[in-house]
């Protein structure tokens, strides 16, 4: 282990570890699992309510080893049935143009370029993705949807995995998924 993993393992146990006296659970399950879902992201005050009640915490945990148990499965009885991938835009604006996204399977990347609303979205899928071979061979279409439905790409992976187009929106990319839903999704098109 690193430092850092260390220091991050050091810091959960304190933060589950740690009694309040008169806690409770202040997050309902459903808004627990959309958050981890990527669907709904927590508000400032849900987010402080969180952070406020180590018996939330808890909860948020377990139900992330849960669901984490429960995708894994998912995975291997399904790897060549894919039916779509999700993804969240994580990091605090920095001010710096947003370079990538990636879904929350790795088996996806959004690559920007020229950052702007005048530059360009790349698709790219992981060749280690274990249904990789299934949709190159096939050709399937395949879309892109921001966290409010929109569609942000739709095209054919070409022989690299990739797909490119021009970006679609007026708002450069971290302003438009910071105001759509903080999420993206990628999917097969119908």
């Amino acid at each position: 282990m690193t430092t850092s993993e260390i220091d991050r393992k050091l810091q959960e146990r304190l933060l589950l570890d740690r009694r309040v006296e008169g806690d409770r659970l202040v997050l309902a399950d459903a808004v627990l699992l959309a958050a981890l879902d990527g669907s709904r992201p927590l508000t400032g005050g849900e987010r402080a309510a969180l952070e406020g009640s180590p018996l939330t915490a808890r909860r948020l945990r377990t139900l992330a080893l849960a669901r984490r148990r429960t995708h894994a499965g998912k995975q291997a009885a399904n790897d060549a049935h894919w039916q779509g991938s999700h993804g969240m835009l994580r990091a605090a604006d920095s001010g710096a143009a947003l370079r990538q996204l990636a879904t929350d399977d790795g088996y996806w990347r959004l690559h920007f370029l020229d950052g702007g609303a005048a530059g360009r979205v790349i698709l790219q899928l992981a060749p280690e993705a274990p249904f990789a071979a299934r949709l190159l061979r096939e050709a399937a279409l395949l879309r892109v949807l921001d966290g409010a439905g929109a569609e942000v790409l739709q095209g054919r992976l070409d022989a690299d995995g990739e797909c490119e187009c021009a970006w679609p929106f007026a708002e450069a990319p971290a302003a438009h998924f910071q105001r759509h839903g903080a999420a993206f999704s990628v999917q097969p098109a119908q």
